[in-house]
């Protein structure tokens, strides 16, 4: 999300840390909510990427540490190049869900420098790609191959794209190889910009309404699925290293496990704090949930934690430490 699969517009609580990075995480030069003397952290702030999925991740976590652990959370919005700086300054704690989008950072930090580490699967497998609506690919499955776009340029024109077929673009913060797939295949398309996530499913909302036909970055999880059908475009198969230099890339998206990173220091020293994060593991499907309730609904993101913690007692209670 930076990416993978797509990835409204989001909390931006800014809390202020008052806690000093003990002596053994010296080398970050920054604050850190984790106690040096082994008791654990009192305080924690999570780094949330500007997607309603980690908001929601970041709800809900906050809303059982704070509830039933007694620890203090703030919440700061970061796109994840910032979330990983913060994560090696000590000024963050937490990132519950990496897509993936800044493996250089993650090589500097967590191999070299090693003040970021990892900290285990969320549970939730995210992917990216093109898509187009059901009600389109139904009447048109030759869409669904790439190689066969060019030939649907007419029907995806819009007076923004000019001669060219229009591709709804994602928020600028996400990963993305739009440009480089459209050049690099010859493609006649032009990336309509979008802003945020927020906007780019307004217009979606608005095309899918209308049945009109489009073409768009996607992702899941995204909890506006469960209300419209869209259906995949087939691209060149992702492996291991085709989109490495980015401008050469040719191939489609991977798909894989979402994962959370921590401060070094916080995932050592931060106790049973850190130790629910590690443990914070739950489904697309519970994702989905809380980001529709958040998005979909308009609730506020910490009335939609409770409602999904009071209603989801087993899920969250494996993740408390074991005393």
């Amino acid at each position: 999300m930076s990416r993978a699969p797509i990835r409204t517009s989001l909390i931006a609580g800014v809390g202020v840390l008052g806690l000093a990075l003990s002596a053994c995480a010296a080398e970050t030069d920054g604050d850190s909510a984790s106690g040096g003397d082994g008791g654990g952290a009192k305080e924690v702030t999570i780094a949330v990427p500007s997607w309603v999925g980690a908001q929601a991740n970041a709800a809900v976590a906050a809303h059982i540490l704070e509830e039933e652990m007694d620890v203090k959370v703030d919440i700061k919005q970061m796109d994840e190049p910032v979330a990983f700086d913060a994560l090696h300054g000590g000024k963050a704690d937490a990132i519950l869900e990496d897509w993936g989008g800044v493996p250089k950072k993650e090589e500097l930090y967590v191999e070299d420098k090693k003040t970021v580490v990892e900290g285990g699967d969320l549970g939730v497998t995210g992917h990216i790609g093109w898509f187009v609506p059901k009600y389109f690919a139904d009447e048109n499955p030759e869409v669904l191959d790439y190689e066969n776009l060019n030939d649907f340029v007419d029907d995806f024109k819009t007076s923004e794209s000019g001669d060219k077929g229009q591709f709804i673009g994602a928020a600028p913060s996400y990963t993305t190889y739009d440009k480089h797939l459209i050049k690099n295949h010859d493609l006649d398309y032009k990336i309509l910009p979008t802003g945020s996530e927020a906007a780019q499913l307004k217009e979606i909302q608005r095309l899918y309404e209308a049945e009109e036909p489009f073409l768009t970055y996607w992702w899941d999880p995204q909890w506006m699925n469960a209300q419209i059908e869209m259906v995949e475009v087939e691209l060149p198969e992702y492996t291991e290293g085709c989109n490495e230099p980015a401008e050469k890339t040719e191939c489609g998206y991977d798909t894989l496990m979402l994962q959370k990173y921590f401060n070094a220091d916080f995932a050592e020293n931060g106790g049973e704090a850190a130790e629910f994060l590690k443990n914070f593991q739950w489904s697309t499907e519970d994702q989905n949930e809380v980001a529709s309730m958040i998005a979909g609904e308009g609730m506020a993101e910490e009335d939609a934690a409770a409602e999904w913690a009071a209603e989801h007692e087993d899920v969250w209670k494996a993740w408390l430490p074991k005393s």
